[in-house]
This record gives C-alpha cells, sequence and structure tokens, in this order.
C-alpha cells in the first residue's frame, strides 16, 4: 500500500473535519430523518430524502477522510533536520528574476494544495523544481508562458 505524503498541520485539519463530522453532523442529520420519518408517508417527504442525501454527503466524506488518513505519511517538517534544503513541507521565498516579486510557497501533499494560502502541491512542477535545492540557488522552470527564473531566498522549517 502505497503512502501519501502530508504534513502534521494538514493532518490535524482532516482529524478536526473527521471529528466535527462523526459528533457533530452525523448525529444531527439522524436527527433529521428521524424527525421526517415522524411526519408519515416517506415517498411524498421531502424533508425524509434531503436529509437521506445529506447523510449519504457526510458518510462519502468520513470514508474519504479516513482513507485519507490511513494512507498517509505524516511528517512534522520542524522534526526533520534538512540542512538548509528545500523539502516536502519547508516554506519558501522566491524571488522570481522575471518580474522582481517575491513569492512564498509551502510545499505540501496533494490533498492539502490551496494557491490562495501558498501551499503547493509535492508533485507541481515548481515543487519538483525546489526539492533538494538551496538558500541562494537559481532555479529555471520551463512553463507555457516561457522560462521563469527563481532564486531562493530563504527556506524555513515550520
Amino acid at each position: 500500500m502505497e503512502k501519501h505524503p502530508m504534513t502534521l498541520h494538514g493532518a490535524e485539519r482532516l482529524r478536526a473535519e473527521l471529528n466535527e463530522l462523526k459528533s457533530v453532523k452525523r448525529p444531527a442529520v439522524i436527527a433529521a430523518i428521524s424527525e421526517a420519518r415522524a411526519h408519515g408517508d416517506l415517498k411524498e417527504n421531502a424533508e425524509y430524502h434531503a436529509a437521506r442525501e445529506q447523510q449519504g454527503f457526510i458518510e462519502g466524506r468520513i470514508k474519504d477522510i479516513e482513507a485519507k488518513l490511513s494512507h498517509a505519511q505524516i511528517i512534522d517538517v520542524t522534526q526533520v533536520n534538512a540542512g538548509g534544503k528545500v523539502i516536502f513541507g519547508a516554506t519558501v521565498v522566491l524571488l522570481d528574476l522575471n518580474t522582481d516579486k517575491e513569492k512564498t510557497y509551502q510545499i505540501v501533499g496533494v490533498d492539502e494544495a490551496d494557491l490562495k494560502h501558498n501551499k503547493i502541491s509535492v508533485t507541481s512542477p515548481v515543487a519538483r523544481a525546489l526539492i533538494g535545492k538551496s538558500e541562494g540557488d537559481e532555479v529555471a522552470l520551463e512553463a507555457p508562458g516561457g522560462t521563469h527564473e527563481f532564486e531562493i531566498l530563504e527556506v524555513r522549517y515550520e
């Protein structure tokens, strides 16, 4: 069975969501189903059908999260001695040499990637180009819009 890397923070977020689903949302939807059943004929009971559909979504999400956690290799980047190199979980500050703008990314697992929060997947072209590099290194990345060159200004493990 193949393990997928996940940051400690990402695993904690999934565990919190799983706990919320199991301890709050699942009991609430069960109560809603019971209440809707009490109203009589289930064939024409929209509340019952809506609650059952919601229950299906909740149960599906619970199974999804449990599967992700069971296949996760949780990595606490603060406990890894990487010697200043870019590794999974590291936060990297880059200087785009084409635009002179700084960009900060954290390299995370596939399920944690979120560009709005500057978290890029370890499988992304940018992350693959950065892994193994150190502060001061320059990285060239081929993109559809042309070659982008970056200088690694800082590598943090937080």
